[in-house]
C-alpha cells in the first residue's frame, strides 16, 4: 500500500474530526434534565461551517477550513497541507460583511510564524476564495484583490445554521 493512500484519508479524517467536535470543554456530555421544558439560549449561537478544498495531481493537496461566525465577527482554523510539502496551520480572525469574510490567518510554516490576509465568500453550501499571487517587491503571498473569488471550497460536513 502506497503512504499516500493513507495519508490523504488520514488528512481528511481529521478535518473532518476538527469540525464535528462539540466544542464542549469541560468534557461534560450535553444531558436534559427529567422535565418537560427546555430553555432557550440567552445569546445568539454561533454559526460553525467547515469546508475541504483538492488541488493538485490527482487532488492530493487539501486545504481544511473551519469558519465560526457569529454576529460580523468571525473565527476559525484553516490546514493547508500540499503533498509532500511543508504545511501552514493557524487560526482564521476577521469580519462577516454580507456574504464576504476578510480574515487574516496566522498560521506557522517551517517553524516560523507568519500572516497572510485572505477574502472568502460565502455562496449557498460552498466557500470561495480570493487566489494568492506573488508580491515581487516583498517576496511575499498576499490575496490578489483584482482576481475574482474562483478557488472552491466545498461543505465537509452538513452545514449548522
Amino acid at each position: 500500500m502506497k503512504v499516500s493512500n493513507v495519508i490523504i484519508p488520514a488528512i481528511v479524517a481529521l478535518a473532518l474530526a476538527a469540525c464535528t467536535s462539540t466544542g464542549n470543554e469541560n468534557g461534560n456530555a450535553d444531558t436534559m434534565a427529567n422535565s418537560d421544558t427546555v430553555s432557550k439560549p440567552t445569546e445568539v449561537e454561533a454559526a460553525s461551517m467547515c469546508f475541504l478544498r483538492t488541488e493538485g495531481k490527482d487532488n492530493k493537496d487539501t486545504t481544511s477550513t473551519e469558519l465560526v461566525i457569529k454576529d460580523n465577527k468571525v473565527t476559525g482554523q484553516m490546514y493547508w497541507h500540499p503533498f509532500e510539502k511543508d504545511s501552514r496551520k493557524g487560526a482564521l480572525n476577521g469580519t462577516l460583511k454580507g456574504d464576504t469574510v476578510n480574515a487574516v490567518w496566522s498560521f506557522m510554516q517551517e517553524g516560523m510564524q507568519d500572516t497572510l490576509a485572505l477574502q472568502f465568500l460565502i455562496a449557498g453550501d460552498n466557500l470561495m476564495q480570493k487566489p494568492l499571487k506573488l508580491n515581487t517587491q516583498t517576496g511575499r503571498q498576499q490575496t490578489d484583490n483584482a482576481a475574482g473569488f474562483t478557488l472552491l471550497h466545498h461543505p465537509s460536513v452538513s452545514l449548522k445554521k
